[in-house]
């Protein structure tokens, strides 16, 4: 079979089953693994396929959301950076909301020891990860856990976002751009974010490079909502530009 052919099959798959994985692909074809990425690296510069950890979904699937173990593995390099570059935005005291999100919960990971703050969040990881810091005091948001994100949703959740006004928010999103704004899959996420957003005096928005153009079901803001959005280098200086245009300062790790 040739690549344009098996290409084309792969297509069909996952167009048919809303998902290909790499190792399955390459024992049904008879290919090595790296030819299968190959293909996949094909398709997704056509734009017709999107690249997840260990395989591809079909472009355009608005309604598909990873499982947080899958994000974890994704874009590693990039999240690590980002995760770092935030540290800086910690104030010296004071409060702070951390979103859900692979990036958000790499962010928890690296606080620095002598950090003494109010940590407000709804995500059991992020929560998890800061349970034991001496120097802070944590505050979880309570509601019905999706198990997908593992975040704490629904009236419980919104009813506590209401209650407080953190001074620095760093949020997490699937999919941001210039036109589309702010976007999750899932409604009730997207209500949460926007109660987040409303609860602090300031909106940093942690997200890598691979997100800037892609638009889910969900929207819950636009990037005037976003003080500053902290990314990689994998967004273009053009792209940056554009973003700041919109009054949002732009910090590429």
């Amino acid at each position: 079979m040739y690549a344009p052919e098996r290409q084309q099959e792969i297509l069909r798959l996952a167009r048919e089953s809303g998902r290909v994985d790499v190792l399955s692909l390459a024992e049904e074809f008879q290919v090595t693994a790296e030819t299968v990425r190959r293909d996949l690296r094909t398709l997704d510069r056509a734009g017709l396929v999107r690249r997840v950890h260990g395989g591809a979904i079909p472009a355009g699937r608005l309604d598909f959301e990873p499982d947080l173990a899958e994000r974890e593995g994704t874009a590693s390099d990039e999240k690590d950076r980002i995760a770092r570059a935030a540290l800086a935005e910690l104030p010296s005291d004071g409060s702070v909301i951390i979103d859900a999100g692979s990036t958000a919960a790499r962010f928890a990971a690296a606080f620095p020891l002598e950090a003494g703050l109010t940590v407000v969040t709804h995500a059991l990881p992020i929560a998890a990860r800061l349970a034991d810091h001496p120097g802070i005091a944590l505050h979880l948001v309570g509601g019905r856990v999706r198990h997908r994100t593992r975040a704490a949703v629904d009236a419980w959740a919104l009813r506590g976002y209401g209650e407080i006004k953190a001074d620095v928010l760093f949020l997490a999103t699937n999919g941001f751009s210039l036109d589309g704004g702010l976007t999750t899959p899932d409604l009730a996420e997207a209500a949460v974010k926007r109660a987040m957003i409303a609860a602090a005096r300031r909106v940093v928005l942690l997200a890598d490079s691979a997100k800037f153009g892609q638009e889910h079901f969900a929207r819950f803001g636009d990037l005037g909502h976003v003080d500053l959005l902290i990314t990689d280098t994998g967004l273009s200086p053009q792209d940056a530009l554009a973003i700041e245009h919109q009054g949002t300062e732009v910090a590429r790790a």
